[in-house]
């Protein structure tokens, strides 16, 4: 018979007969290997080969790995028969890959689940995500917490037997046939539309068969950690105006501690929720008569709004910016020459006709700041111009999209535009991303990761510039993060279409990324508008243009603070600093002496003079999230004391008044977290 030889990735080689598969060298090498093993590694020796999920339409998406990172590996099946000589990394709950194949696994389990116990419904697809996975399925009777409770159940009991997932291999009319006599319809539409070769490929749990390339974990007992979340409708193929289906979420993790970990992160999250904090702290409301996705500020956020926006606009002065203010309606042929009524034309609003005129709602700020520029002839001497804005814009999101204060129709950018030479780009960039860290710091974020978003040489059709420009924008940036010692991922096919950016994610409390910063390069727009500045040399050269935004959305990155701060603020956000809190109604006028006394002292204070008793009025404080509650009594006016306690740090005794102002003073000045 003949051999093979597989190299591990120790660098080790073993002679094998040809047809040997992964998982009987997990066992040559031991048992505990054996057991551990999800998936299988592979990469030809002979010639990089990346394996194609054209077939597929429910795939791992990693079942196609980065040739560059993997030398053209790709995963397969423990049970696969290896037929060449290859490199051979067996996958096991320690290798990152790994998991998104126990997912989708995780996936054909519920799918068998749901038709062991709804036999009549129709199967849509059922890919592996983030932190699970998902199966879409048709069924007249809508999905009830109880069926989600009776599935899970199903899942368990199969995943306790023990069931082998097989990989089969059928011609593909004979593929066609089968789905056809199962009345399976949506399974036939995949068949035909996605299998390009003469055999398809399918996998078994038990009775339960689907079109699928794999790969998959060997049984169903690896799935042990896994739990059915929720229920929401979907779209065959993500198309409205397709048949409507049920899309069933899991959640699923190595480990059940894993797992509770992620139920408990989402507790968390419900809890911090900015939609429920906004309503219970009376921050914002979304009106239904004025229309989804459209923000009403209450007193309370708008205060808190002034106060972020007061010091990002003091930052900006001293930082070298110039403030201006746009219109809210341009020219169409405004965004025509920008290119964002080609490029971006799917989320604008319509056109307005203002006498016989289109006009455009605007859905960036650029525009509006290059005329601004090309208003006048600029000199080398006056570069670079940082022109920067809190302007409100409007940009059509399908309603299904919309989310609180995070996905909105209308909203307010801090936007900037820098008009500099070539040898200033970097260290305007550079600026920038000092500018971020300021924000973060200021605002209580710690935690961050940075991405350099590409461009998709594949598809220049999505991009505006050449080849060159790219290359030289994008170099201009790498070399900015470098030289600062910022580590960063570079995403391909993120950039916008104008130039690569930067973009800086924070991580919140409970460690959740939030886009935050951008900075986009753009060479496309300054060529457009025909922009100009006089060098040095007396001749007219064309600036290049930075786009900068720090929040940006006021609106998403307020919700951001609600969730971080799970909508206790601190004390210089607060819309109300200290609630003062007198014992009974004849301590009312020391209580209102020291009321107007905070107030005269520039602070935001409230007196709650209900007749209600102490525990009720610190009951409601503690609710509304205050940061201060000064209780006063007969003691407090006799020795111009006030007793304070703390939102979350509770009673710190009686302080007198002057001094509980410094302190406050203090921090308020220092935005002390």
């Amino acid at each position: 018979m003949e051999n093979i030889h597989i190299t591990m990735p120790d660098g080790a080689v073993r002679e094998v007969p040809l047809g040997t598969t992964a998982a009987e060298i997990a066992h040559q090498i031991s048992p505990r290997l054996a057991k551990e093993a999800l998936v299988a590694r592979i990469t030809p020796m002979k010639k990089a080969i990346v394996a194609s999920v054209s077939t597929s339409p429910d795939a791992a998406p990693e079942a196609v790995l980065d040739s560059a990172g993997n030398g053209g590996g790709f995963l397969v099946d423990l049970r696969a028969p290896i037929d060449e000589d290859v490199r051979l990394a067996i996958l096991t709950p320690k290798d990152a890959e790994a998991i998104q194949v126990l997912r989708h696994s995780a996936a054909h389990l519920l799918a068998a689940a749901v038709l062991d116990l709804f036999p009549n419904v129709k199967l849509g697809i059922g890919p592996p995500i983030d932190t699970g996975f998902f199966y879409d399925f048709v069924r007249e009777e809508p999905f009830t917490p109880e069926d989600l409770a009776r599935i899970e159940k199903k899942m368990r009991d199969m995943a306790s037997q023990d069931i082998p997932n097989e990989r089969k291999m059928l011609p593909k009319a004979e593929a066609i046939e089968m789905y056809r006599k199962w009345d399976q319809g949506f399974k036939c539409e995949l068949v035909e539309e996605r299998a390009i070769e003469p055999m398809v490929s399918f996998y078994t749990t038990g009775k339960f068969m689907d079109f699928c390339r794999g790969p998959h974990v060997p049984s169903t007992n690896r799935i042990k950690a896994f739990k059915l979340m929720s229920v929401a409708g979907a779209y065959w193929k993500g198309q409205e105006g397709n048949p409507q289906m049920q899309r069933i979420y899991g959640a699923c993790f190595y480990t059940q501690q894993e797992l509770d970990e992620y139920l408990h992160k989402l507790e968390e999250a419900k809890r911090r929720d900015h939609r429920r904090l906004g309503a219970e702290l009376d921050l914002f409301s979304v009106q239904e008569e004025a229309g989804p996705g459209l923000i009403f500020w209450h007193p309370k956020g708008a205060l808190i709004r002034k106060q972020m926006e007061d010091w990002l606009r003091d930052e900006l002065l001293r930082r070298g910016y110039d403030l201006v203010v746009t219109p809210h309606i341009m020219r169409l042929d405004l965004w025509k020459t920008s290119g964002h009524a080609g490029f971006y034309k799917e989320n604008m609003f319509g056109p307005i006709e203002v006498e016989k005129t289109d006009y455009q709602l605007k859905p960036m700020n650029c525009p509006g700041h290059i005329l601004i520029y090309k208003s006048r002839l600029r000199s080398y001497r006056e570069l670079p111009v940082r022109l920067a804005e809190l302007g409100t814009v409007y940009r059509y999101e399908r309603s299904g999209v919309l989310h609180g204060l995070l996905r909105v129709r209308g909203f307010t950018q801090d936007d900037a535009h820098i008009f500099c030479m070539p040898e200033q780009i970097e260290s305007e960039v550079e600026a920038c991303i000092d500018f971020a860290y300021a924000v973060m710091q200021t605002f209580g974020f710690d935690k961050y990761v940075v991405e350099l978003s590409d461009w998709d040489a594949k598809h220049p059709e999505n991009y505006a510039g050449s080849a060159d420009d790219w290359n030289r924008a994008t170099s201009a940036l790498q070399n900015t993060l470098t030289k600062l010692g910022v580590p960063f991922k570079r995403i391909k096919g993120e950039a916008a279409f104008y130039g690569p950016k930067i973009d800086v994610k924070l991580i919140d409390a409970i460690g959740r990324p939030w886009q935050l910063t951008t900075v986009q390069f753009d060479f496309n727009l300054p060529g457009r508008f025909g922009l100009e500045y006089v060098g040095e040399d007396g001749n007219r050269h064309q600036p290049l243009m930075v786009h900068r935004a720090l929040w940006g959305s006021v609106e998403r990155f307020f919700g951001i603070l609600i969730e971080h701060y799970a909508g206790a603020f601190p004390a210089w956000l607060a819309p109300v600093q200290a609630e003062v809190l007198p014992l009974s109604e004849k301590f009312s006028e020391y209580a209102k002496t020291v009321t107007a006394t905070l107030k005269e002292a520039g602070f935001r204070a409230h007196l709650d003079d209900r007749n209600e008793k102490l525990q009720a009025k610190i009951r409601d404080a503690q609710l509304q999230k205050i940061p201060y509650m000064l209780i006063v009594g007969g003691k407090e006016a006799e020795a111009g004391t006030v007793s304070v306690r703390h939102q979350s740090k509770g009673d710190l005794g009686p302080r007198p008044l002057a001094e509980f102002i410094s302190d406050l003073r203090h921090q308020v000045q220092s935005r002390a977290i």
